[in-house]
C-alpha cells in the first residue's frame, strides 16, 4: 500500500511481529553474541545479514535510518553521529585523493569550512559556484576528475534554494552523482530524488529530531545513480575491496544497496562516526510528529517573514516564501507548501544594533542551533561562520548585519509581540 508522508513518518522504518515492543527498542549494547566463530565470521566478511559490533551496524538505528528513506523514497539509509559526518561520509565515499567535486557556496558555514579546508588536506579539490548559477557556468566548473556536485536545498543562513533539477542535469551529463543536503525542508516540504537528485544528507539535529535532545545525521540513497555505467569513476564500488575480500559492492549488492553498503562498511567502520542507539530513538519520537511539526514550522516563517518586510525598523529581509525574494519562484516549484522556519535579516543599524536587538528577545533565545520547536536566534558572522574570511562570507551570503531567526512552533502571535517590542528597543 503507497501510504501518505504522514503514515510513514508515525509508522514507516519498524513492524513488530507477535509479541514484540511496540515502540522502536533502544538496543544500547555495543556488541552481539553468536553460538559459532563461522557465524561472526560471515557477517565480517558481508555474506549474511546481522549485527556484531555497534561502530558499525545497531538494529535501532537501522529502523530509524529505513523510515527516514521511506521518507525520502529512497533504497536504503544509514546514520552518522552527525549532520557534518553525513556530508563528509556522503562525499568521501566517491572522491578520494586527486578528486575533485562541484559544490554550491551557498551552504552552512561548518559543510564549507569542511569541504574547502579539511578536506582540501584529504587531497581531495573543490570548485564553489552560486547556487543560481547557469547551466553554462556549471559545466566550467567541471574537470576530468570530478566525482560529485553537492549543494543544499535551502541553504543554511542564506535560504538560497538550489534548482536541483538544473544541478543534476548537469551532474548527470558529466556522469556524477548530486548530493544535497535536505535538512531544512526536510522529506515533508521537499523530495530531491523526484527532481534527479541522487543522495541526500540530512543533520537529523535539527527538524527531524525537532526538540535539540540529540545530535545526528542520516544519508539515504535514491537508488536512480547507475555506478556501473561510470565504472571507471568510481572504482571504490566497481571493482574488488580488498579489505572485504574482493568484494564489489555494485555486483554483491546491486545499485539500490552498493553506496550506503560500502559508506558502513569501509566509512564507518575506520571512522566510527556512529550515531548513539539513545540518539536515534529520540529522532524517531521526532520523526512521528515531523509531518506537523514542519507545517506550523512554515507557516510562522511565512507570517513572522511577512511582517518584517512591512516593518520600517527592518532593512531587509530574507526568506524564499516572500514574493520579493529572488529565489520566490524555484520556492514555489520545489517548495509548494512551505519552505521552514528560519528568516534571515538585518536591523537598521548593522550589526550592533542586530546585537542589542537579540539580547532584547524574551521568547527567542540566542544559541548556536536552528530548526527547534522553541524559537532561536543567532549572528551567524559572530557564530558558525566565524572562521570564514570577509569575501568568503559574501560568497555564502553571509553578511555582517544578519540575523538568523528560527521560528519554533509557538504561537505566532507571540512571536511577532516579541519582535515588535525587541526591535523597540534597539
Amino acid at each position: 500500500m503507497n501510504q501518505h508522508i504522514g503514515t510513514k513518518c508515525v509508522q514507516a522504518g519498524y513492524r513488530p511481529n507477535n509479541g514484540e515492543p511496540r515502540q522502536i527498542p533502544i538496543v544500547q549494547s555495543t556488541t552481539f553474541r553468536y553460538e559459532s566463530s563461522e557465524a561472526m565470521g560471515k557477517l565480517f566478511d558481508l555474506e549474511a545479514a546481522g549485527y556484531f559490533y555497534t561502530r558499525l551496524q545497531n538494529p535501532t538505528n537501522d529502523y530509524v535510518a529505513a523510515k527516514i528513506a521511506a521518507l525520502e523514497g529512497g533504497t536504503a539509509g544509514m546514520l552518522t553521529s552527525s549532520g557534518q559526518a553525513a556530508n563528509f561520509f556522503a562525499v568521501f565515499n566517491v572522491a578520494s585523493a586527486g578528486d575533485h567535486v562541484v559544490s554550491s557556496a551557498s551552504i552552512y558555514g561548518g559543510t564549507f569550512n569542511l569541504f574547502n579546508v579539511t578536506m582540501r588536506r584529504m587531497g581531495i579539490d573543490f570548485t564553489f559556484v552560486q547556487p543560481d548559477a547557469s547551466e553554462e557556468e556549471l559545466n566550467a566548473a567541471f574537470k576530468p576528475n570530478t566525482k560529485a556536485v553537492f549543494g543544499e536545498t535551502i541553504a543554511n543562513p542564506a535560504l538560497s534554494v538550489l534548482d536541483i533539477e538544473r544541478f543534476a542535469k548537469v551532474a548527470h551529463e558529466h556522469g556524477v552523482p548530486l548530493i544535497v543536503d535536505n535538512t531544512f525542508p526536510t522529506p515533508i516540504n521537499c523530495r530531491p530524488f523526484e527532481w534527479g537528485c541522487d543522495i541526500v544528507t540530512h543533520s537529523t539535529t535539527k527538524y527531524m529530531d525537532g526538540h535539540g535532545a540529540g545530535v545526528g545525521g542520516c544519508i539515504v540513497d535514491s537508488g536512480n545513480f547507475d555506478w556501473s555505467a561510470h565504472k571507471d569513476k568510481f572504482p571504490g564500488l566497481t571493482t574488488p575491496d580488498e579489505s572485504y575480500h574482493g568484494i564489489v559492492y555494485t555486483e554483491k549488492f546491486g545499485q539500490g544497496g552498493a553506496f550506503i553498503t560500502k559508506c558502513t562498511a569501509q566509512l564507518m567502520r575506520d571512522f566510527g562516526s556512529i550515531q548513539s542507539p539513545m540518539n536515534a530513538f529520540l529522532l524517531n519520537l521526532g520523526l512521528e510528529s515531523l509531518h506537523l511539526r514542519m507545517k506550523r514550522h512554515s507557516e510562522n516563517g511565512q507570517k513572522v517573514a511577512e511582517w518584517l518586510e512591512a516593518d520600517p525598523r527592518v532593512a531587509w529581509v530574507n526568506y524564499p516564501g516572500l514574493k520579493s525574494n529572488r529565489y520566490y519562484a524555484l520556492a514555489q516549484k520545489y517548495l509548494p507548501n512551505g519552505s521552514c522556519g528560519v528568516v534571515s535579516f538585518g536591523v537598521k543599524g548593522g550589526r550592533p544594533a542586530a546585537e542589542k536587538f537579540m539580547a532584547n528577545l524574551k521568547i527567542a533565545a540566542i544559541e548556536t542551533h536552528v530548526a527547534d520547536a522553541r524559537s532561536c536566534v543567532l549572528h551567524p558572522a559572530n557564530a558558525t561562520h566565524r572562521q570564514l574570511s570577509d569575501e568568503e562570507l559574501a560568497a555564502c551570503g553571509v553578511g555582517p548585519d544578519m540575523i538568523r531567526l528560527s521560528l519554533g512552533i509557538e504561537d505566532c502571535e507571540d512571536l511577532i509581540a516579541d519582535l515588535d517590542q525587541a526591535l523597540g528597543g534597539v
